[in-house]
């Protein structure tokens, strides 16, 4: 039977919207989740490969039914990130992780830092957000396909900066503890506490009211659009942001050898030929874009978003963590409160190490102005001049300016969360 070209055109259109549904559909799901949640359709033997399992343990990770709320620190590096992590990693209910997304970039792009590939982006962006899904889903196997070498029995002593998670520290993880309270520092936890065995962690996790990522490798909170949107998860972000003038002073001290040319203008008064001012120009650009979507506050982040700048926590750590904390719907827990108290008012000595977090808060705030020279603050501030004036960062006009410390060099704002 010979069919008209009505018929042809309208069966073309037809199975057109049945592609476009089954790719929406599947692109709206988790990376791993089942249709019906059924804990007899998993298996965590360690035969099986984590890219392989199509479904989750338990009802609870695929539709949320615990109503965890699931934090995201958004921040890039040396703007105060693990001190913010911190806030969360003390409090007795939450399960902190600590740049988990470590692992995807040195497995999937190694040179990533040097990259400026779009593909790459994308790469490590879409492997990113299923991590990201799975570990808020307490689903911490999944991390298994990135860890190198790959863990054995579902242990590992590879995992980046684990000291940095109090959970991954205590009891029941680390077994070897015996104290419900105790907690080990940094160094002493891999040393203690031996090789991280993840079914434990994955325990751990599931007792945690609430799970807190801390990650320097999201560029801007667009990129979390559709982990933002996904009904599974009850996802706030609170997006930090420093004074760019300070992240480059920071970066030049600590980094020295990646910053070496910025460190050789800063100590000569001669600005090199070939300078990377993308160092710098990228920072600024990631705050105007993300801080922009942010403040023009699009339906999809209603409730979700909160912008924070390192400053305004440096110079009140208490009342902005309580106001953190009111934000995410969370009780602020006494040892939140003694680590404040502990953590803000230290001396000199105490920020030895580059990741350390016990320090004068305040002081340490705004310590660039004495780090870098003149021309290098009047440099950053032409390159970033946007941004500062979107995040309230007045500019210096002269050495003297900066140097004053009778002038603040942040305006007062009052940035308040997207309700």
């Amino acid at each position: 039977m010979q069919c008209s070209w009505k018929a042809v055109l309208l069966l073309a259109l037809a199975s057109i919207a049945i592609q476009y549904t089954a790719i929406r559909t599947f692109t709206a799901k988790s990376f791993h989740s089942c249709p019906i949640p059924n804990p007899m359709n998993c298996s965590l033997s360690q035969d099986t490969d984590a890219t392989d399992r199509l479904c989750d343990e338990s009802p609870t990770f695929s539709y949320n039914l615990s109503r965890k709320t699931h934090i995201l620190i958004l921040a890039t590096t040396r703007s105060g990130s693990s001190f913010v992590g911190q806030l969360f990693n003390q409090h007795f209910d939450v399960f902190y992780l600590f740049e988990p997304l470590y692992h995807v970039q040195y497995t999937l792009i190694p040179k990533l830092t040097q990259s400026k590939s779009t593909t790459d982006r994308r790469v490590m962006l879409g492997a990113s957000r299923d991590l990201l899904r799975s570990l808020y889903d307490c689903d911490l196997y999944f991390l298994e396909n990135y860890i190198k070498p790959q863990p054995v029995n579902h242990t590992t002593d590879r995992l980046f900066r684990r000291g940095a998670s109090k959970a991954l520290c205590s009891p029941p993880v680390c077994e070897s503890l015996g104290g419900v309270d105790l907690h080990l520092e940094e160094g002493d936890c891999v040393k203690k506490c031996g090789t991280l065995n993840l079914t434990l962690a994955t325990e751990s996790c599931r007792e945690h009211g609430h799970v807190a990522i801390k990650t320097v490798r999201v560029p801007e909170v667009s990129d979390l659009r559709a982990l933002v949107e996904d009904p599974r998860l009850n996802l706030k972000v609170i997006q930090l942001v420093r004074d760019p003038r300070g992240i480059l002073a920071s970066r030049s001290e600590t980094f020295r050898d990646t910053y070496r040319l910025w460190r050789i203008w800063d100590g000569t008064g001669r600005k090199p030929y070939n300078l990377d001012v993308t160092q710098l120009t990228t920072v600024c650009d990631d705050f105007w874009n993300s801080v922009s979507t942010g403040l023009n506050r699009p339906p999809w982040l209603k409730g979700k978003y909160m912008l924070v700048r390192y400053e305004d926590l440096a110079r009140n750590p208490m009342k902005k963590t309580e106001e953190i904390y009111d934000f995410l719907g969370i009780p602020m827990d006494s040892n939140v409160e003694r680590w404040i108290q502990n953590n803000t008012r230290g001396d000199r000595s105490s920020s030895k190490h580059k990741y350390g977090t016990v320090r004068n808060s305040a002081a340490t705030a705004e310590k660039w102005r004495f780090r870098l020279s003149y021309e290098i603050v009047a440099f950053t501030q032409h390159a970033c001049q946007q941004v500062l004036a979107q995040l309230g960062y007045k500019t210096a006009g002269s050495e003297e300016e900066l140097k004053n410390l009778s002038i603040s060099l942040v305006e007062e704002r009052d940035f308040l969360p997207f309700s």
